[in-house]
């Protein structure tokens, strides 16, 4: 936890990877921890494969900041494509992290970072998901690893509560459930951290 009490997470990824999806999500499951809470996306030209980028601030107390977040305590990059155009480590607090959807590892990641040398984690989120679900959907994956990663949410009460909205989101769809907390699951075990 940061330590005035508050996380700052901000998401980039490309529209149409759920990126945004998995910002609302986390801020849904802290919510229900009792935690306060901000789960937003930066609104762009809204298209498929377009660079979006999303955040979430949640803290113990209220918070009356109400802007996009310069200094996040992590950030996820749920596209590495991205890395070539977005400065993703801009602003990212030296004690924070990075977490990069990859095959690579955090060391071969680290050279495409413009310098930063903070902490690098990788997760190969579309492997995971193509293995579970049968299709790319990295957000799933990549909401595992910044918990894990950051530890703002304690791990059990996480895919409790978050079994729990997906419950109410899939209702008609259980095999959905199950598929997506099988992704959950592996994705926090496989998580590299650099």
């Amino acid at each position: 936890m940061a330590t005035n009490d508050m996380v700052e997470i901000r998401w980039h990824g490309r529209g149409g990877q759920g990126a945004k999806m998995a910002c609302l999500l986390l801020a849904d499951v802290a919510g229900l921890e009792g935690k306060f809470v901000q789960g937003f996306p930066e609104y762009g030209p809204e298209r498929m494969g377009a660079p979006i980028t999303a955040y979430n601030r949640i803290s113990e107390k209220r918070c009356s900041i109400h802007s996009n977040i310069y200094y996040p305590d992590y950030v996820v990059v749920v596209d590495e494509t991205l890395l070539d155009s977005v400065d993703v480590t801009g602003g990212l607090k030296e004690a924070g992290a990075i977490i990069i959807n990859t095959p690579s590892s955090p060391q071969e990641m680290r050279s495409m970072l413009r310098g930063w040398n903070g902490k690098v984690c990788t997760i190969d989120a579309r492997r995971i998901s193509e293995e579970i679900l049968g299709i790319n959907f990295p957000n799933t994956p990549m909401l595992a690893a910044v918990v894990k990663v950051s530890g703002v949410l304690e791990m059990g009460r996480f895919l409790a509560n978050i079994e729990e909205s997906f419950k109410h989101k899939f209702a008609d769809k259980p095999q959905v459930i199950d598929g997506n907390m099988a992704t959950l699951k592996k994705s926090m075990e496989e998580v590299q951290v650099g």
